[in-house]
């Protein structure tokens, strides 16, 4: 496993890695022409001002970092739906730590996040074609519960399922097996939404 530490991300912490990794966790999914418009210099207010904004434990930024410099991360805050769930709303390795373990520690310390705020209940929205996030998610106990919503993300009609997890279960005993994720995606209620991107 790669060695790694875990933090909360600062706003001159690198958008590019934001940018490059949602290119890669998305490419097929999302039209190409869409990733490819995408450009470090446009995201970075909107990184900055997310990392500004946290109010953690409750929301936050964590970013992954090893000798090379920052591989992956994730963002979290309480869902619109109901305040008192927490609610993933991103959380990207770059491709080349894939199956390292990146995404497990990142998941794990995300977790640990949402017990220091007293969240009970966890969800997140992924792709319904992303099948190798929703392995991932699987794997550390997430579940579909039926909730659907139609993403216009590019162009395109992407359909996004909700997953739940109880919280509780201790981090180091989440996973089954070796997943590592391509991204989870983030929640549209039709047309793009302002807040973020899938």
């Amino acid at each position: 496993m790669t060695a790694m530490q875990t933090r909360r991300a600062c706003p001159d912490d690198a958008a590019g890695v934001a940018v490059r990794s949602w290119q890669v966790a998305f490419a097929g999914l999302v039209p190409q022409v869409y990733l490819d418009a995408m450009a470090p210099s446009r995201e970075e207010p909107k990184w900055k001002t997310r990392i500004a904004e946290a109010r953690w434990p409750s929301s936050g930024v964590l970013v992954a970092e090893t000798e090379a410099g920052i591989v992956g991360f994730a963002g979290f805050g309480p869902s619109e739906d109901n305040p008192a769930v927490a609610e993933i709303g991103m959380l990207y390795a770059l491709p080349e730590v894939r199956g390292t373990g990146i995404g497990k520690q990142l998941m794990s310390a995300t977790l640990m996040a949402f017990a220091k705020a007293d969240y009970a209940q966890a969800a997140l929205w992924v792709l319904e074609d992303n099948e190798r996030a929703r392995r991932f998610y699987e794997a550390a106990g997430w579940r579909a519960d039926g909730a659907a919503v139609e993403d216009t993300t590019g162009g395109a009609f992407l359909n996004k399922l909700r997953y739940r997890r109880a919280l509780g279960r201790p981090p180091h005993r989440l996973f089954r097996d070796g997943f590592e994720p391509n991204g989870p995606s983030r929640r549209r209620r039709g047309g793009v939404s302002s807040r973020r991107r899938p």
